[in-house]
């Protein structure tokens, strides 16, 4: 063999090389990200052509999504009963846009190709049976979830609840909503049509607003404060501090007024016991309380309640990181003590700030996926267990800080929470955004509050139909919050 000709199948056996190297890394490697691609037409058709699990919910296990066997190029075709009630749980499953919420985050088992089910599939192939997804089932409790949804009404806002023992999500409702239906539609122009009117919508429907999206928290946020106070071992409930009408901000030529522009405390020195500024939210009061404590303490409580982390385990479902700044000066410290200036919060991790207070200062990890089910909806692949998250403050501290929330709604500004029989902790919130829009309604609480089961946090971005002045979280959200509690409780 001449030399050229040696060349030629030298080289020609290096392609054949790189072209073996290149499918074993494809095949080993990159398999599942390439399978995993909503945009991998091949994948999802073969997705269609086979039964999709349903997502259940309740004690009969209810599907508020599942399939429904069709004629045509696409197999099956999605549904979702309740479409905006359960949207922002549910999430959408699209050919054309991919998918969301539940129906991302558990697309594996829902479409069959999980690799728990592997025995399935082969069994399924030998027998020649129809392949088919998995069942997941949500932790979300259909009465609290409809209370959520009829009291924010017409308001844009989000409503969340955990159960305070496990941290398992009951309810999680955000409004605007949407119908996810038109989503999954075989027709393509449909799809394009729903997809075009979500992001026209300045409402930004298709955004969860309950774990999605950060809004300042102002006094709910006192909540923290109080807790670092009480976990200083400096502050008992009925230690005094000053609640003047004005608190003169260090390092500012701005002061920073009450709300009600009125003194909070009594005497010459305006002196107010720690409880009644927690059952009045006075602002002075906080933002001293603040810069007594620091910075440091306030930013360490609050990473103890779950700021400046991540709040879900399960990436897929999107949940927003709460933020408490870093480096802040004395003034800006006064500001973030009653949850201004850069602090940013859910709804649900106000929510788990209330669900640790409860929980005797155990902060449980908050989880949306009750268990997940083989496609005879019936055998169970795997529970998610509760899992402790953090030791947020001692169980002295949560008794102390829950008696305070008491004095809230039995004396306080959060009267609208009031259940008949029932005992119930909780905080308002108004917080200020930005300048010539209407504040944020804020409220959280827990119930019963001598033994918690319920924790809620409701915000109310937007009050269409209410007068600025007019908006305030025991007004607003703390009625919305109530009938969630009661819904739980009553079931």
């Amino acid at each position: 063999m001449n030399s050229p000709i040696r060349r030629v199948a030298a080289g020609c056996l290096l392609l054949v090389l790189a072209l073996l190297v290149n499918i074993t890394y494809v095949q080993a490697f990159q398999a599942d990200d390439l399978n995993a691609r909503s945009d991998n037409r091949r994948v999802l058709l073969d997705e269609y052509a086979r039964e999709r699990g349903p997502i259940l919910i309740g004690a009969d296990n209810t599907p508020i999504a599942q399939s429904v066997p069709t004629d045509g190029e696409f197999g099956y075709l999605r549904q979702y009963a309740n479409g905006p009630l359960y949207a922002h749980v549910t999430g959408y499953y699209s050919f054309v846009f991919g998918r969301s919420a539940v129906e991302r985050s558990e697309n594996d088992i829902l479409s069959g190709d999980d690799d728990r089910l592997f025995v399935r599939r082969l069994v399924d192939l030998v027998t020649n049976r129809e392949p088919q997804g998995g069942a997941v089932k949500v932790t979300i409790d259909p009465a609290a979830q409809q209370a959520a949804y009829d009291g924010l009404g017409d308001f844009k806002g989000a409503v969340i609840a955990l159960d305070t023992q496990t941290g398992a999500i009951l309810a999680m409702v955000s409004k605007p909503s949407y119908d996810p239906s038109p989503l999954a539609s075989h027709s393509i122009s449909e799809q394009q049509a729903a997809w075009d009117t979500l992001l026209a919508d300045p409402n930004k429907p298709d955004r969860n607003r309950a774990i999605a999206q950060t809004l300042p928290p102002g006094s709910v946020f006192k909540i923290v404060t109080a807790a670092a106070a009480l976990e200083s071992g400096r502050y008992e409930p009925d230690s005094e501090i000053p609640g003047p009408a004005e608190y003169d901000l260090p390092q500012s030529t701005v002061n920073l007024p009450n709300q009600s522009g009125q003194a909070c405390g009594q005497g010459p020195e305006n002196l107010i016991t720690l409880t009644d500024a927690l059952r009045v939210s006075c602002n002075t009061a906080f933002a001293y309380l603040g810069n007594d404590l620091g910075d440091d303490a306030l930013r360490e409580q609050a990473e103890r309640f779950g700021y400046n982390s991540a709040p879900l385990t399960d990436e897929d479902l999107n949940a927003a990181e709460s933020i408490y700044p870093a480096e802040l000066d004395p003034p800006q410290t006064a500001l973030s003590a009653i949850g201004q200036f850069d602090v940013r919060a859910t709804p649900l991790q106000i929510a788990m700030v209330s669900a640790a207070v409860a929980n005797d200062g155990v902060l449980m990890r908050p989880f949306l996926i009750d268990e997940v089910r083989g496609p005879d909806l019936v055998s169970v692949i795997e529970q998610t267990e509760p899992e402790e998250q953090s030791r947020a403050m001692s169980p002295e501290s949560a008794a102390e800080l829950t008696r305070m929330m008491v004095e809230v709604v039995e004396n306080g500004t959060g009267r609208n929470a009031q259940m008949d029989g029932v005992e119930v902790a909780g905080k308002t919130g108004t917080a200020q955004s930005a300048e010539g829009r209407a504040p944020y309604a804020w409220f959280t609480s827990f119930a019963p509050a001598d033994n918690p089961r319920v924790a809620v946090a409701v915000v109310i971005e937007d009050a269409v139909g209410v007068e600025p002045n007019d908006i305030g979280g025991g007004r607003l959200a703390a009625p919305i919050a109530k009938s969630v509690m009661e819904a739980v409780l009553g079931s």
